[in-house]
């Protein structure tokens, strides 16, 4: 049971329906309570404790209809019919020589034509399995069985890519016995059963068209975002720079998750940090009416000391797709990081943090680009800028991010007015988008201002933003 759901659960993941572990605990629990006999009932139960929206539910019901959907043998006519009919035809040819003129007896579960030994190199299959007499048979519950039982051992919840589905495919039919039924065909066409023979092939073609099938369904369920998911892995290491404005729906997107795991995963740090130790002497005062026994416990507080951020982007337009995104980061993050005064500059510099707060972020973003963008670079004016805007405000607990090229058009930087800043500040991080092979070269400043900088690192995509904001994160609290 527990595999099954397990499997389930991987299949919603794929739909892009959230599933936390809580979420499946529940799961678990919803099964033991009404099994899996009523589908209607199952499928209401799971979808109350596994969808949370609208789209979710939507979400929800197409992957349990697919999941649960057992359709492979349904429609494939019985073949006991037409196997007992041949089977009189072949025994009036061979004259009635007893057991030995019936193909199929021959190859039973005692000989290797059962298909038993064929499943045993891949896994376990089920004992007695003989697939060649389950295939004349025309038994289709125990095919499907035999297939389900396949696809566990073969591991077909791990498929990932639509390359892989002759490998299943071949995999699952070893299991289920392909080495015994390819042997037991062989030993037809050797005492003379062509037609035998010929059934049977047919039967395992039959059979490979269905068990592809089965994979090609299954590859549809728990890859149904892959091609997605795999073009936002790309876009997310991809250099800014190089991200086509058609892509930028996806980056935003991208954004916002990051933000939202970020701000979970240091909302639960900020809560415990905060917890501090335990406060001995006020704990056993507030416990005397219990006659000293801790029923009350009381911690000692730690003050959280959240870091102020200034963050100074050069929006030029060599750095400026990197500055969006950074800024787009920042201001998505005001949950855990409410202390955000932002600049942006290519000559004159200029704080757009009042914009942000008035304008929702991609409005604000394209009046920063319009307002600030374009002009030729100059970070010596715009470091006296900054000076005379915000230096007083600079303190003990500012964080001083600046997003740049250093590239200064060979104007003198003022890297004097950066070491004001850094004598001032908690530490200055300097986020350069160009790689550090091309740091001091033409007008590129980077050696005149590092020296000023606690930190000076490449950041030229997503995954770069995002461990930087995850460092400047674990600082607030």
């Amino acid at each position: 049971m527990s595999e099954v759901l397990g499997d389930f659960i991987r299949a919603l993941r794929a739909a892009d329906v959230r599933v936390s572990t809580s979420e499946s605990i529940d799961a678990g629990n919803v099964i033991d309570l009404v099994g899996f006999d009523d589908r209607a009932t199952l499928k209401d139960a799971l979808s109350q404790v596994l969808a949370k929206s609208e789209d979710e539910k939507q979400a929800f019901a197409d992957a349990f209809d697919s999941f649960f959907a057992f359709e492979q043998f349904k429609e494939r006519p019985s073949a006991a019919n037409e196997n007992d009919e041949r089977d009189s035809q072949q025994r009036e040819q061979d004259g009635g020589e007893g057991e030995g003129g019936d193909p199929s007896q021959s190859g039973s579960a005692s000989s290797p034509g059962g298909g038993g030994m064929g499943g045993e190199r891949q896994g376990e299959p089920s004992s007695g399995m003989n697939l060649a007499e389950l295939m004349e048979r025309g038994d289709q519950a125990e095919l499907q069985m035999a297939l389900a039982e396949g696809a566990r051992q073969a591991q077909l919840n791990r498929i990932r890519l639509f390359t892989q589905r002759g490998m299943f495919t071949r995999r699952i039919m070893e299991i289920m016995g392909l080495d015994g039924l390819n042997e037991e065909i062989e030993r037809r066409e050797r005492t003379k059963d062509g037609k035998g023979a010929e059934r049977l092939a047919g039967l395992r073609e039959g059979l490979r068209e269905q068990v592809r099938d089965y994979v090609e369904k299954q590859l549809e369920i728990f890859t149904a975002n892959s091609g997605r998911q795999l073009r936002e892995e790309v876009l997310s290491q991809m250099r800014l720079s190089n991200v086509d404005r058609s892509d930028m729906r996806i980056m935003r997107e991208l954004v916002r998750k990051m933000a939202k795991k970020l701000i979970a995963l240091h909302s639960r740090r900020k809560k415990i940090t905060r917890r501090g130790v335990l406060d001995v002497r006020r704990t056993i005062r507030a416990n005397i009416e219990y006659d000293g026994l801790l029923f009350h416990t009381i911690w000692k507080k730690t003050k959280v000391d959240r870091p102020k951020v200034m963050a100074i982007c050069d929006v030029s337009g060599s750095v400026a797709q990197v500055s969006r995104f950074l800024l787009m980061f920042l201001y998505s993050l005001q949950e855990v990081l409410p202390n955000v005064r932002s600049f942006a500059f290519s000559g004159e510099l200029g704080e757009t943090t009042e914009l942000f707060k008035r304008e929702k972020i991609e409005k604000a973003l394209t009046d920063v680009l319009r307002d600030f963008g374009g002009g030729s670079t100059d970070y010596g004016r715009a470091f006296e800028n900054f000076e005379a805007l915000a230096l007083d405000d600079v303190d003990h607990r500012t964080t001083v991010l600046i997003l740049g090229d250093a590239r200064s058009n060979y104007g003198d930087p003022r890297s004097d007015i950066l070491k004001l800043v850094h004598a001032r500040a908690r530490r200055v991080v300097w986020l350069n988008p160009e790689p550090r092979s091309m740091w001091n070269s033409g007008d590129s400043e980077m050696r005149r201002l590092a020296p000023y900088c606690d930190k000076a690192i490449t950041c030229a995509s997503l995954k770069d933003l995002e461990r930087v904001v995850s460092d400047l994160l674990r600082s607030a609290v």
